[in-house]
C-alpha cells in the first residue's frame, strides 16, 4: 500500500476531464456528458493512482483490466486515455462520435488503444468484467500453476464501472451471482448510484437495495457517499482509494463499491437533472461550468501543463510497475520454457501445427453430431491446452465436457460429478446463457486462451447480443448450440429452432457452422480453432444421423472439404443436371434425394454446405466448380427457407420448415413437414420441368 496523495494538479486534471466531456458532446451535438462529468474523479483515480497500466504498451500482460459497463459514457474513459497518453490526442476528443474517429459513441475493442471490451448494451460490461476475472485466474493456473494466488506475473485486478441501467439489466445479476460462486477476489465493481436514467428518476421503475443484493450474492460490499446522506456534496476520493485497498485485502470474494453521486455535478444549473444523461448541455451551461471551475470560455481550451503532468505521472507509474514485473516475468520464462512456448503460440494467434492429426476419425455408422463434438473435445483436451469451456447447465446434453479434466470451480464447491481443482477447464455457467456469452467474449478479448460455451440453439435467443458483440469485436468465441431443429422431437416447438440458423447467417462477421456428420464435426472444430479474428456458431444435432463411409471407392469425398465451407460430397453420374445441397442432419436427406434422382436417370451432384461464410470466402472459380451457375440447386435444411436464393443464386429452391414444430418423434415431424428425400427429389424435377 502506498501513501495516497491528491494535489491541486490532480484536481485540475479532473476538472480538465469534465470540461473536455462537456465540450466534446457539445461539438458533436449528442452524447452522454453527465456521468462523464460527475465520475471524472473516480476515472482519474483509477488511471492515475490505482490501476497498473502502461500507456506505451496497452496490451502489456502485467496490466490490470478496466471495463466501462456504462459504455454510453465513453468520453469518461476516452478523456483518461488521452490524459494518460494511450495514443489519443486532443483532436480525437474533439472528434467524439464522428466518422472515422478513434472515439466512437461506445467503447470498441480493437478500435481504440486501451479499450479492453466493446460495451454499450447495459449490464454486458459487468458480465465482461466477470469474464476477465475468470480469465486472470485461469491464465495463472494454465501458465504458472505452481505459484500461490496473488504471487504470479499473471495475477492482476479487474475494475468495472457500472450504472443504474447496468444494475437493472438481468445479465448483470446473472454474472454477479456466478462471480460470487467463483470467489473472484480479483474483481472490483463500482456502482455509480446517481438514480438517473433516460426517463428520469429511477424510482419510477427501480426501488431495490442494490447493496443488499450484492451482499446476498456473497460479494464484499462497501459504500462511499459523495452526498453525505443528501445533505451536502463532497468528492471523497480518499475514501474511494481506501475502499479499493480494502477490497484488495479480500481475496476470496469479489468486491462491490457503491458510489452515491449526483449526475453532472458540479454543473451549476443542471446537476442532478436527467437531461444531462444523454444530451448536450448547451452553451450557457458550459459557460457557467467553466466559470465555476476557472477555465477559459472557449471550446477545448485546456492547459498543456495539465496533460504533461498526467502523462508524466502515468509513464512513471508504468516504469515502476515494469521494474517490478519484468524481472519476474523473465524468471518465469526461464523456469517454464514449455509453458512460455504455449503462451507465445497463443499470443501469436496460432493453433497447434498438428491439430488435424490429433482429431478422431469416425467409422461409418450413426451418431449425433453433438456426441461427435464431445469426442472431438476429448481429443482436443491434450492437443490444445489453451482450450476450455462448458455450458449453461447442459453439459450432458451439449456434450461440452472434456473427458478427464477438472472443473473451473473452487475446490470446496466440488460435487459428486464435478471436481473443482486448480487448472480446471470445465466451465459451469449455470442457467445463465446471456452472462455466459459475455463472459466468453471477455475471455476471448483477453486473448490468453480459447473458450467455448454451449446451450440449446433455441436459447441462443437469450444471448443474442453476445455473438453480435463477438463479431463486432473480431474475437474467436465459439458458441456451441445443439438440438438444432425440429429433430429435437418430443420437447415440442418451444425447444425446436426454426428461424435461428438463417437469422444467425444475417449477422456480419460470424461463421455459422452446421456439420453434416461426425467427421465433418472434427474438421469443423479444426477450422474453427484456426480462425482467430471472428466468432463461430457450431450448430449440432440431438438426433443420430448417418456417419458417411468416405473410404476410397465409396464415392464420397473426404471430410477435409469442410474447411472450404462447401464441397462436392458425391458427384453426379454425368454432367450434373441438378445440385442437391445439404447442411447438418439434412445432408443424409440430400444424399438419399440424389440417389432417387440418379435412379430416374437425372445426374445429381450432392454438395455439403456446412458453412456458407467459409464457402463465400473461396474464390469465384472454386465456387463455380462446386455450384455451376447453370445447374439448378435444391437446398435442404430444417429451418426457414428464406435467404437461400440470396446465398446461392437465383436458380435455387429450398426444402425446409417455415412454421413452428410440434411435439412428436423427430422422424414423424420430418415426414409430416416434408423434409424428406422424396420432397427434395420432387422439387428438383419441378425445377427441371
Amino acid at each position: 500500500m502506498t501513501d495516497f496523495t491528491w494535489t491541486d494538479q490532480d484536481r485540475r486534471a479532473v476538472d480538465t476531464a469534465r470540461v473536455l466531456a462537456a465540450d466534446a458532446v457539445e461539438k458533436v451535438g449528442n452524447g452522454h456528458p453527465g456521468t462523464a462529468i460527475s465520475l471524472a474523479p473516480l476515472a482519474y483515480l483509477l488511471y492515475q493512482k490505482i490501476m497498473t497500466v502502461d500507456p506505451a504498451e496497452p496490451r502489456w500482460l502485467g496490466r490490470d483490466r478496466f471495463v466501462l459497463s456504462a459504455g454510453h459514457a465513453s468520453i469518461l474513459q476516452y478523456n483518461q486515455l488521452y490524459l494518460a497518453g494511450f495514443g489519443l490526442e486532443l483532436s480525437d476528443i474533439e472528434s467524439l462520435r464522428t466518422w472515422g474517429s478513434k472515439t466512437p459513441g461506445h467503447p470498441e475493442f480493437g478500435h481504440t488503444a486501451g479499450i479492453e471490451a466493446t460495451t454499450g448494451p447495459l449490464g454486458a460490461g459487468v458480465a465482461n468484467a466477470v469474464g476477465f476475472a475468470m480469465s486472470a485466474r485461469h491464465s495463472r493456473e494454465l501458465y504458472d500453476p505452481t505459484s500461490a494466488p496473488g504471487t504470479s506475473v499473471f495475477d492482476h485486478y479487474v475494475y468495472c464501472i457500472a450504472g443504474d441501467g447496468c444494475m437493472q439489466e438481468g445479465v448483470s445479476g446473472e454474472a454477479s451471482s456466478l462471480a460470487a460462486t467463483q470467489e473472484l477476489g480479483n474483481l472490483i465493481l463500482f456502482y455509480d448510484d446517481n438514480r438517473i436514467s433516460i426517463e428520469g428518476d429511477t424510482k419510477i421503475a427501480f426501488s431495490e437495495d442494490v447493496e443488499a443484493r450484492y451482499a446476498a450474492y456473497g460479494w464484499h460490499v462497501q459504500h462511499v457517499d459523495f452526498t453525505n446522506g443528501f445533505t451536502s456534496y463532497e468528492e471523497k476520493v480518499k475514501d474511494l482509494y481506501d475502499a479499493v485497498e480494502a477490497a484488495k485485502a479480500v481475496t476470496d470474494r469479489p468486491s462491490f463499491i457503491k458510489v452515491t453521486t449526483v449526475i453532472g455535478w458540479p454543473l451549476p444549473n443542471k446537476a442532478g437533472d436527467h437531461s444531462v444523461h444523454g444530451s448536450k448541455l448547451g452553451g450557457d451551461e458550459i459557460t457557467a461550468l467553466k466559470k465555476e471551475l476557472g477555465f477559459t470560455d472557449e471550446p477545448f481550451a485546456i492547459e498543456e501543463s495539465v496533460v504533461a503532468f498526467t502523462r508524466e505521472n502515468a509513464a512513471e507509474r508504468a516504469k515502476a510497475a515494469h521494474a517490478q514485473w519484468d524481472p519476474r516475468f523473465a524468471s518465469w520464462r526461464e523456469a517454464n520454457p514449455e509453458r512460455a512456448e504455449l503462451l507465445d503460440r497463443v499470443l501469436a494467434k496460432q493453433a497447434p501445427s498438428d491439430l488435424i492429426g490429433d482429431l478422431p476419425v469416425f467409422e461409418p455408422g450413426s451418431m449425433a453430431t453433438r456426441a461427435a463434438s464431445g469426442k472431438v473435445l476429448a481429443a482436443l483436451a491434450t492437443a490444445t491446452p489453451e482450450l476450455w469451456g462448458g455450458s449453461a447447465d447442459l453439459a450432458g446434453s451439449n456434450n461440452t465436457t472434456m473427458a478427464g479434466v477438472d472443473s473451473f470451480i473452487p475446490a470446496e464447491r466440488s460435487s459428486h460429478e464435478f471436481t473443482g481443482a486448480p487448472g480446471g477447464r470445465t466451465l459451469h455457467f449455470g442457467i445463465r446463457e446471456h452472462a455466459m456469452g459475455n463472459i466468453m467474449n471477455a475471455i476471448s478479448m483477453d486473448g490468453l486462451s480459447r473458450v467455448y460455451g454451449g446451450t440449446f440453439l433455441v436459447f441462443s435467443d437469450y444471448m443474442r447480443t453476445t455473438p453480435r458483440l463477438a463479431a463486432l469485436s473480431h474475437v474467436p468465441t465459439t458458441f456451441v448450440w445443439t438440438h438444432d431443429s425440429i429433430g429435437v422431437g418430443e420437447d415440442g416447438p418451444t425447444h425446436q429452432p426454426v428461424e435461428q440458423i438463417m437469422s444467425l447467417r444475417l449477422m456480419p462477421g460470424i461463421d455459422v457452422v452446421r456439420p453434416g456428420d461426425a467427421n465433418e464435426v472434427a474438421q469443423a472444430w479444426a477450422q474453427i480453432l484456426n480462425v482467430w479474428d471472428r466468432p463461430a456458431a457450431l450448430i449440432l444435432s440431438r438426433q443420430n444421423m448417418t456417419t458417411l463411409d468416405r473410404s476410397e471407392g465409396s464415392g464420397f469425398a473426404p471430410a477435409s472439404g469442410v474447411t472450404r465451407g462447401g464441397y462436392t460430397l458425391k458427384d453426379a453420374s454425368g454432367a450434373p443436371k441438378v445440385v442437391v445441397v445439404g447442411t447438418g442432419s439434412e445432408l443424409e436427406v440430400a444424399v438419399a434425394a440424389a440417389e432417387k434422382l440418379e435412379a430416374e436417370g437425372i445426374p445429381a451432384r450432392v454438395v455439403s454446405m456446412p458453412c456458407v461464410e467459409w464457402f463465400q470466402r473461396e474464390d469465384d472459380a472454386y465456387r463455380e466448380e462446386v455450384l455451376p451457375a447453370d445447374a439448378p440447386k435444391v437446398v435442404v435444411e430444417a429451418g426457414v427457407t428464406v435467404g437461400w436464393k440470396d446465398l446461392l443464386g437465383a436458380n435455387t429452391e429450398a426444402v425446409g420448415v417455415d412454421q413452428f414444430g410440434q411435439s412428436a418423434a423427430a422422424g414423424v415431424i420430418f415426414e409430416k413437414y416434408g423434409v424428406t428425400a422424396d420432397a427434395v427429389a420432387a422439387k428438383a424435377k419441378a425445377m427441371l420441368g
